[in-house]
């Protein structure tokens, strides 16, 4: 087995692909051979990330080897690595998953071998004469759990056989084999309490103190818990325990607050992923309840429920097969080989978990939740053990950056102020010495070192960002759980963000750019245009018959009609159901029509060859096989036509042409063909049992019936959905299984064309088949041109994704079929289909979309650029107090040996600046003016030039004003008549005041960085002013009532009105800042370098 990189998987390779195994496997084995699978390039070739020199360039982490991932966490500088690393992938827990999949893979196996041993056990006790035990029931039913649950873990078909097959457990559960069970609440509720619900244990989630134990575990945090504890001790012992205890107090109190909010915030993180990824568990499928097929969630399956089974869905529970036609399955999730198992009467046991990879049938439930083997499974792994995202792997190499700078400078400032202290050089306010050798007691002297290291360390934890890159899963978060109003699940949190910088989308017509409300609204029936098109007087017998019996019995849908009601509800995928209740019009009876003929073998419809048969055998033992599909198709199988009047007419040239011109016109007016055809087969040519599975059904010398035209609108809205892609420079590409002309009319109906002349331009409207036939050379030089592909198939879309990604675009895919599987896998933003999608589909993608619409596909788009903008806003802001905290610290450590921010105030001011301000400007709505600009290059710098000239000119301007008050200050505050003590508390206390209202007033900038008008939206978010509004109330207690802990004196209202102006300033120097313009070559990319180089200096990751 290989992965995308072309390399020998490794053991936590083999973990991730088994994620994805089922749907793909599935995919692959079925859309495209050995050749299509080694010919074209990988993602691993495609994705440029791997040769980056830097551990923390990866572009795309979907496809990323365990030694990328390794390499850039040994690399980052962090002070907390079980709060950093808590939403990347736990590459230990993956492999302890993949060690208990074996176990329980294993303990299958063990099950089955000790079934065989009890099987030969029964044989020899029948040869002795011993009488077996007798099996217990439960409650009203004939049946016992235990006895039920066995026949499918056990494949214990001996017993399946004693009990009658699936009929005699299925009289035993008192299951109507076609109507399935009542349905009714009373009948719900025993089966639930005889049999168990479908559902499993869940390990239950971390608790909140876990949280505040990964945020203890900050290694600055904790050195200064260690440090208060020395100075609470030593002020304690030297001024008493009234005086003594503020210094040590306050620093405590000041970490167990930043412990406490970081542990909220980080908790309820988790909760909004727990709820996210129950939502993703909870699938939604079909079963049979009172004759009538109904949608349910898999939670409430019970046993004894019939279920009709389709390619690509799941298997809800453990069952037996009532009825199958081709039907094969991926048993790969339990068994952990990926054989396709054919199912039918010999092999009929169903195995919770698996994906139908062909064909389709009818399963019965005899187990359920906890009693399935996949139960078991799922109860015992964690299913969610996390993922990086390339914007959160970039973050953390910012913040190593950022953190080495600012370690650097806490070393610096350590031993500058350590210097100065022993050296007698520092001063307390009135002007003594704090420290002469020899004088001094040793008690002081402590006191006053372990002072200045505080200070030190509080430089790390304000210079050492490590909230920023936790602000990625904040704002993934909060966007996750908005993008469900938008009818938008996440599956991958990568994909949120990748799609802010899609380039391509490739989309499905049928169903996204369509309402997938299909009618028909046109006919032609026995060579005639049958109008009204369900008008039957002008059909005869014969031709009415053989008609209704092909749609009868050549469906997956199903007819209902409930007793003493007229009302028909019909079931099936939007097509069958359109062309099912045309033939109601005509007179149909379902349930008639389908006991009329037995089905003999199925072709389940393919999307290769674009149509599905079934054999049928009538009550005159005659063998009819039906056909129906893409009308230009069945129509090059038929070599003749019956008229209206039940006779057969050969199809020569002329009438060929005729017809051809028919779906021609048809398509030019956006409508679906699909022809319907059938032939007479001799019944000494029917294969035997053992051979009918493998039967191809004859697909030449087909008889022509019909050619039904089918409307399916476009959906509202969806032209300014692809208008507004087109003008935030995202290319909408359909990808279509029908018609060129249809696709045509259709794609300058929602605007991906802006008129019919534009389709004749070369290549802009290919056919699969065509863009299959070339060669990579001639893909990559059209695939930009190509707007619309008509006639694909899913390999075809596949291909179009990888010429694509090589041209270095990327690409967002719809899809909602089994077969889109590779293609959504390969994408870089998989987006399937919630209603019409089957599991595997969804299992492949990165997002679901549920209901189907392009419109919240172009929602999720807008998302994906707010992730990005809203991080760019949180750097930008953090970045400011960074650079004016770090700045104004030093030059006062090195001037005067002081700093004007103490601990306990600066503490306060990471707060602001992490938590508070992460949670302010993380959790942004999403603008129309994101969609303004083109998509965020992959490899384009986070610190933009537009960004680096508002932060310099906000840092420029607080360093600036506040160097000048701490120099000046005294004098300029006219506080030169008070004593010395009091007028630098004073001093002091308006430079934190000041300080925290710029960082208040600059949250305000940082809103919209390359927009003028940064009030715009503030009052609907809520957060953003809640936060603003909290920190203001904070900072005003701090100030007025608790001076001791901050070691801060109260303010005049004219001393609050200078820090309010200070702050206010930074509002017209933030317009006058956007007047200056900026240079188009980025300015990160020249630090580039220099980062790189840093960081191999301090981190050495290549040593690690």
């Amino acid at each position: 087995m290989e992965n995308n990189d072309n390399t020998t998987m490794n053991e936590y390779d083999r973990v991730t692909y088994s994620v994805i195994s089922p749907a793909t496997v599935i995919g692959r084995s079925m859309s495209y051979g050995k050749d299509d699978i080694e010919a074209p390039r990988s993602s691993g070739d495609i994705d440029d990330g791997g040769s980056s020199s830097s551990p923390f360039d990866i572009a795309r982490t979907k496809d990323a080897s365990v030694q990328r991932l390794k390499r850039w966490r040994q690399a980052a500088l962090v002070l907390n690595a079980s709060r950093r690393f808590r939403y990347t992938l736990d590459l230990k827990k993956e492999e302890e998953k993949e060690q208990v999949l074996r176990k329980i893979r294993g303990h299958v196996q063990v099950i089955r071998a000790a079934y065989l041993f009890k099987e030969s056990a029964k044989k020899l006790n029948s040869e002795l004469g011993i009488a077996p035990h007798p099996t217990s029931t439960t409650g009203e039913f004939q049946i016992g759990l235990e006895l039920l649950s066995s026949i499918a873990r056990d494949h214990n078909t001996a017993t399946l056989q004693e009990k009658g097959g699936v009929e005699g457990i299925a009289s035993l559960l008192e299951t109507n084999l076609e109507k399935g069970i009542q349905g009714d609440d009373t009948d719900l509720s025993r089966r639930t309490k005889a049999f168990g619900s479908n559902n499993y244990p869940r390990k239950k989630g971390r608790s909140f103190l876990m949280f505040v134990w990964d945020a203890c575990k900050d290694l600055t945090l904790i050195i200064l818990m260690v440090a208060a504890a020395a100075s609470l001790v030593l002020g304690i012992k030297s001024e008493g325990i009234k005086e003594g205890w503020y210094d040590g107090g306050s620093i405590a109190f000041a970490v167990i607050l930043v412990i406490v909010v970081t542990a909220i915030s980080d908790y309820k993180q988790s909760l909004q992923f727990r709820d996210l990824n129950e939502e993703k568990r909870n699938i939604r499928l079909e079963v049979i309840r009172g004759g009538r097929r109904v949608e349910i969630s898999i939670y409430d399956i019970v046993v004894g429920d019939v279920i009709p089974l389709n390619i690509g869905d799941q298997v809800p529970a453990d069952g037996i097969l009532i009825v199958g036609h081709s039907l094969a399955v991926d048993e790969s999730s339990m068994t952990g080989e990926s054989n396709i198992v054919e199912k039918n009467s010999k092999n009929p046991i169903l195995i919770s978990g698996c994906k139908v990879a062909d064909g389709n049938g009818l399963m019965l439930v005899t187990a359920v939740g906890i009693n399935t083997e996949w139960g078991l499974l799922m109860a015992n792994i964690s299913e969610d053990n996390g993922e990086e995202t390339p914007l959160q792997v970039r973050l953390n190499g910012l913040a190593t950056f950022i953190g080495i700078i600012g370690l650097s400078v806490a070393v610096i400032v350590l031993v500058v102020l350590l210097a100065r202290y022993f050296s007698g050089h520092s001063r307390n306010p009135d002007g003594s010495v704090q420290f002469t050798a020899g004088k001094t007691k040793l008690s002081t002297a402590i006191d006053g070192a372990i002072k200045i290291v505080t200070v030190a360390v509080t430089i790390v934890v304000v210079a050492v960002p490590e909230g920023l890159p936790l602000a990625v899963t904040l704002t993934l978060a909060y966007s996750m759980r908005k993008m469900m109003a938008d009818k938008a699940l996440v599956r991958r949190l990568s994909a949120c963000e990748t799609m802010g910088s899609a380039t391509t989308i490739c989309s499905d017509k049928t169903g996204t750019l369509t309402m997938n409300q299909m009618t028909v609204v046109e006919a032609i029936i026995g060579g005639e245009n049958i109008d009204p098109p369900h008008e039957k007087s002008k059909l005869k017998p014969i031709l009415c018959s053989l008609l209704i019996e092909g749609v009868a019995q050549n469906t997956n849908g199903s007819v209902f009609v409930p007793e003493g009601s007229n009302n028909v509800e019909v079931s099936g995928s939007p097509t069958e159901k359109a062309i099912l209740h045309w033939a109601v019009q005509l007179g149909m009876n379902f349930k008639a029509a389908r006991a009329e003929s037995s089905i003999i073998h199925v072709f389940p419809f393919n999307s290769d060859k674009k149509r599905g048969g079934v054999a049928v055998q009538t009550t005159e033992s005659e063998i009819h096989i039906h056909w129906k599909g893409a009308a230009e198709i069945v129509l090059g199988c038929c070599t003749q036509y019956m008229d209206v009047n039940d006779h057969l007419i050969e199809m020569d040239e002329g009438k060929m042409n005729y017809f051809r011109r028919a779906i021609e016109d048809m398509a030019s007016r956006s409508l679906r063909c699909v022809a319907i055809a059938y032939r007479l087969y001799e019944m000494e040519k029917v294969p035997t049992s053992e051979d009918l599975a493998h039967w191809s059904l004859p697909e030449d010398n087909l008889i022509l019936l019909a050619i039904v035209g089918l409307k399916d609108p476009c959906r509202p809205g969806v032209k300014d959905a692809v208008k507004l892609c087109q003008k935030a420079g995202v290319k909408v590409k359909m990808v279509t299984g029908d018609n060129v002309k249809t696709a045509t009319a259709i794609a300058v109906e929602c605007g991906i064309l802006n008129s019919y002349s534009e389709a004749t331009e070369p290549y802009v409207i290919i056919e699969g088949k065509d863009f299959r036939a070339m060669q990579d050379a001639e893909r990559l030089e059209i695939v930009e041109k190509i707007s619309v592909m008509g006639r694909s198939s899913p390999n075809d879309k596949l291909l179009l994704v990888q010429a694509l990604r090589r041209k270095e675009h990327v690409v967002a895919v719809t899809g909602d079929g089994t077969n889109d599987a590779p293609a959504l896998h390969e994408a870089d933003i998989g987006l399937a289909m919630g209603i019409q999608g089957t599991e595997v589909a969804k299992e492949s993608s990165d997002i679901i979309i549920l209901d189907d619409n392009f419109a919240s596909v172009v929602k999720v788009v807008r998302w994906g650029r707010s992730v990005y903008a809203n991080i760019q806003k949180f750097i930008q802001f953090q970045l400011t107090v960074n650079i004016a905290a770090l700045v104004i610290n030093v030059i006062a450590a090195f001037s005067s040996g002081d700093v004007p921010l103490n601990t306990v105030q600066l503490l306060w001011v990471n707060l602001i600046m992490d938590t508070l301000g992460a949670l302010a400007l993380a959790t942004e709505p999403p603008t129309d003016h994101l969609m303004d600009r083109d998509p965020m290059g992959r490899r384009e710098p986070l610190i933009s030039n537009i960004m680096w000239r508002n932060l310099l000119i906000q840092a420029i301007y607080q360093v600036s004003v506040l160097l000048i008050l701490n120099f000046r200050g005294i004098s300029i505050l006219n506080l030169a008549h008070k004593s010395s003590d009091h007028a630098l508390k004073v001093k002091d206390t308006l430079i934190f005041n000041a300080f925290v209202l710029c960082q208040v007033f600059n949250e305000f900038n940082a809103r919209k960085p390359d927009e003028f008008n940064i009030f715009k939206g503030v009052t609907r978010n809520y957060l953003f002013m809640g936060i603003v509004a909290l920190t203001v109330v904070l900072q005003i207690i701090i100030i007025e009532f608790l001076e001791k802990f901050v070691k801060t004196v109260k303010l005049t209202w004219q001393q609050w009105l200078i820090c309010v102006i200070i702050g206010f300033i930074s509002w017209p120097l933030a317009v006058v800042g956007k007047l200056i313009p900026v240079p188009e070559k980025q300015l990160s990319n020249s630090f580039r370098k220099c980062t790189n180089r840093v960081r191999r200096c301090f981190c050495r990751p290549e040593k690690l």
